[in-house]
C-alpha cells in the first residue's frame, strides 16, 4: 500500500473542482450507503486492463478509448449504448486491421457523471446560479432548485452505472461483437456517409478472412476471442467522496482497489501534486489516467510520474496530451524527452477534443473536426520524431446522429448546430465523425507499422 495513505487521506489535502453540498450529514448518509452496495466492477479486471496496457506502453497494442462528455439520467437508455458499443466496435475493428495489434477497448461510460468547470457560477440574462457539475452532482436545468448539489444524486448514478455495466458485458460477452458480425455494426444514418463504403469494403475483407479461417478449422463456435471482446469501463474521479466509498481492498492481493471503473483519471484542472485528486490516486491500484495540459511542466510531470507511479509499473499511468491544434509541438517533446530520460514506463494518449474548443458564431460551443484531426497528426509526427510509440487516442464520441462538432465528410455547419446539439457539457464527435476519424488515425497507424516493418528488413 502507498506510504502514509488511506481511502479517506485525501480529506486532509486542499482540494478544487469540490460541489458545495447545503446538507452534509445527508451528504455523509449518502456515501455511508454507497459504501454498502456491491461494487460495480472487480480488482481482478482492473489488473486485466492494466496488462494491457502494458503491452500498449511498449508498442505491442493501441489504445481507443473515448464515449460521453458527461453521461446523462435523461438519455439512459439501451439503444443509446447499444449505438454507442456498434460505433466502438467499428472504430476498434478499423483500427486493428491497420495496426495488426491488439486494441485495447476503454469507454468514458458507467461512471462518467462529474465534470470540472471554468466558473463556479453561470449566468444568464440578469440571474447568477451555480454551474452545472454533471448530473451526479445537481441538474442542467437552470433554476435555483435545480442547481443546488444533491447527494441522492449519487444513488441514481450508481444504479445507472450498475445498469449500463450490466448491458455492457452481455453485448461484450454474449455474442454481440462477434466479429462474423462485423456487417451488422453499420448504423443506419452512417450507412448513408461517406465512410460506409470503406466500412463495407473492410468488413467484406475481413469477413472473407473468416471464411477461410473456418474453412481451416478455426471459427467463431470454437474459438472464444472471435466472439467475444473485452471492453473497459473508465472516468474522471472528480467527486472523491463517491470514489472512496467504492474503494474496496481485494481479497486476493491485500490493495486497495476503486471499484467505481476499471481506469479512472485525474483532469488537468485538478492534478495539483499536494492536493486531494493526486492523494487519492496514489493509493489505488487501479491503471490511472493523467491529462497533461499546456500549463505542465517537465520536471512538474516527473514529480506527479513519482506520486503516482513511484514503482515505475507497465500500464498503470496513461499520460493524457491535451494542449490543441498547432501547439503540440510547442509542449509534447520536452515532457518526452524528461520521461524518456528518466526511464518512465507510460503510455501516451492524445486527447485531441479539450483543446480544440471554441464558440462558433452562432453562439454554440463546438470543436472544429479538422482541428481534432490536426491535433491527432502532429501527436503522432512528435513521437515519430522522437522515437516513442503514440499509445491511443482518448475522444468524446456518442452513437447519435448529433450536430456538435463542425466538419467531417459530412459537413456540419456552424448552421447546423442548432439541428441536433444535445450535449448536456462538452461537444461530441457523432457516430460518422468517430467512424471517419478512425480511419485517419487507421492511416497513421499504417505509416507507423510500415516504418517498423522497414527498419526490421534493413537490419536483417
Amino acid at each position: 500500500m502507498a506510504e502514509n495513505w488511506t481511502p479517506q487521506s485525501w480529506r486532509s489535502k486542499p482540494i478544487v473542482q469540490v460541489p458545495a453540498y447545503p446538507d452534509q450529514e445527508a451528504l455523509k448518509v449518502v456515501e455511508a450507503r454507497l459504501a454498502s452496495f456491491p461494487p460495480l466492477v472487480f480488482a481482478g479486471e482492473a489488473r486485466a486492463l492494466k496488462k494491457q496496457l502494458a503491452n500498449v506502453a511498449e508498442g505491442k497494442a493501441f489504445l481507443l478509448q473515448g464515449g460521453d462528455c458527461a453521461e446523462s439520467f435523461a438519455e439512459h437508455g439501451a439503444d443509446n449504448i447499444r449505438d454507442f458499443f456498434r460505433v466502438f466496435l467499428q472504430m476498434s475493428v478499423v483500427l486493428t486491421y491497420a495496426a495488426a495489434k491488439p486494441v485495447v477497448k476503454v469507454g468514458r461510460i458507467a461512471g462518467q457523471f462529474a465534470k470540472p468547470r471554468s466558473s463556479d457560477f453561470e449566468k444568464q440574462g440578469d440571474v447568477t446560479l451555480p454551474s452545472y457539475r454533471g448530473d451526479i452532482i445537481n441538474g442542467i436545468e437552470f433554476t435555483e432548485a435545480s442547481r443546488i448539489p444533491d447527494p441522492e444524486r449519487q444513488i441514481m448514478a450508481y444504479r445507472q452505472s450498475a445498469a449500463t455495466l450490466n448491458l455492457l458485458r452481455a453485448f461484450a460477452q454474449g455474442g454481440y461483437a462477434n466479429l462474423e458480425h462485423v456487417h451488422q455494426w453499420m448504423l443506419g444514418f452512417v450507412d448513408n456517409s461517406p465512410q460506409s463504403e470503406r466500412y463495407r469494403q473492410l468488413a467484406d475483407r475481413l469477413t472473407q478472412t473468416l471464411r477461410f479461417m473456418k474453412a481451416i478449422g478455426f471459427s467463431a463456435d470454437e474459438y472464444q476471442r472471435l466472439r467475444e471482446t473485452d471492453f473497459y469501463t473508465s472516468h474522471e474521479a472528480l467527486l472523491l467522496g463517491y470514489e472512496e466509498a467504492f474503494t474496496r481492498v481485494d481479497s486476493t492481493s491485500g490493495d486497495y482497489y476503486s471499484t467505481s471503473g476499471h481506469m479512472i483519471w485525474i483532469g488537468d484542472r485538478t492534478r495539483q501534486p499536494d492536493h486531494a485528486h493526486i492523494e487519492y490516486c496514489r493509493g489505488v491500484k487501479n491503471p490511472i489516467g493523467l491529462k497533461c495540459g499546456p500549463s505542465l511542466s517537465a520536471d512538474g510531470l516527473l514529480n506527479l510520474i513519482d506520486r503516482l507511479n513511484p514503482e515505475n509499473e507497465a500500464g498503470r499511468l496513461t499520460l493524457i496530451a491535451r494542449f490543441g491544434a498547432g501547439k503540440v509541438g510547442d509542449h509534447l517533446p520536452g515532457l518526452i524527452r524528461a520521461v524518456e530520460r528518466e526511464g518512465r514506463k507510460v503510455v501516451w494518449s492524445c486527447d485531441p477534443m479539450h483543446g480544440n474548443t471554441i464558440s462558433s458564431v452562432t453562439g454554440y460551443k463546438t470543436r472544429p473536426f479538422d482541428k481534432v484531426l490536426q491535433e491527432v497528426q502532429e501527436f503522432f509526427q512528435v513521437h515519430k520524431a522522437e522515437g516513442t510509440h503514440a499509445g491511443g487516442v482518448h475522444f468524446e464520441m456518442t452513437g447519435k446522429d448529433v450536430t456538435e462538432c463542425t466538419g467531417g465528410a459530412r459537413a456540419v455547419s456552424d448552421e447546423d448546430l442548432k439541428d441536433r446539439y444535445h450535449t448536456h457539457c462538452d461537444p461530441r464527435l457523432n457516430a460518422t465523425q468517430a467512424l471517419e476519424l478512425a480511419f485517419l488515425v487507421s492511416e497513421l497507424l499504417q505509416a507507423e507499422s510500415d516504418a517498423s516493418d522497414a527498419k526490421v528488413a534493413a537490419i536483417a
